[in-house]
């Protein structure tokens, strides 16, 4: 079932460059695929393992990781089922790499960060953490997951038109709500990654690994 699970995505992967790494699975935007975010996950983390699926959904040439209804509106089922397919992927690459489960961090901007943050809130106990750049609340109504231990770093635009502030706001209370350690960085651009978000990323993945190091994970 991990092999089915492994081969139903395309996807890249680069080996750790030190023992005890994280895994950085690597979730693209719309538009994207399994190559967009590799220098991104290299520079948040030179060490990490890098494990980057394409999304399946193909949205007039571009790929996504679920359907959408309209800019912003979301195909409801249509996400669930495909954040269970990812779990499962996520689930069997680790199996078949031979990764530490409870080392995989998700990596996503804006549909990848949507998709990530519904992996979270389905699947509570897949991820040791996450870092979002421009995410969305993709549930007005999640499961109530234990997600304690857990850390999520969140990167958002104050004049982002696509993921606005007050998604990000309760994108960050859903996760509270459910024992994670949220950390929420305002920057004042648009939908985007940018220079200072991308170094506070950085520096909070940098804290995480030195405490996957010293103490037991979760």
């Amino acid at each position: 079932m991990s092999a089915e699970a492994v081969a139903a995505f395309r996807h890249r992967f680069a080996p750790a460059r030190a023992d005890d790494a994280l895994t950085l699975l690597l979730l693209h935007g719309t538009g994207g695929d399994e190559n967009d975010l590799l220098e991104l996950g290299r520079a948040l983390d030179g060490r990490a393992a890098l494990l980057s699926p394409r999304g399946q959904v193909d949205e007039q040439g571009a790929n996504r990781w679920f359907r959408r209804l309209a800019e912003g509106v979301f195909d409801t089922d249509d996400l669930i089922a495909r954040t269970d397919q990812l779990a499962a992927f996520a689930t069997g690459a680790a199996a078949h790499y031979r990764l530490d489960p409870s080392r995989l961090v998700a990596v996503g901007f804006s549909n990848g960060a949507n998709i990530a943050a519904a992996l979270l809130l389905r699947h509570p106990h897949l991820l040791r953490a996450a870092v979002l750049f421009a995410a969305m609340a993709p549930l007005d109504d999640p499961p109530r997951g234990d997600l304690s231990g857990v850390g999520v770093f969140l990167s958002a635009g104050r004049t982002d038109p696509i993921a606005p502030p007050e998604q990000a706001e309760l994108l960050a209370e859903q996760l509270v709500d459910r024992g994670a350690a949220v950390e929420l960085r305002w920057h004042p651009g648009g939908h985007g990654i940018e220079r200072r978000g991308l170094a506070q990323a950085t520096a909070w993945l940098g804290k995480l690994r030195t405490a996957t190091s010293t103490d037991p994970l979760p």
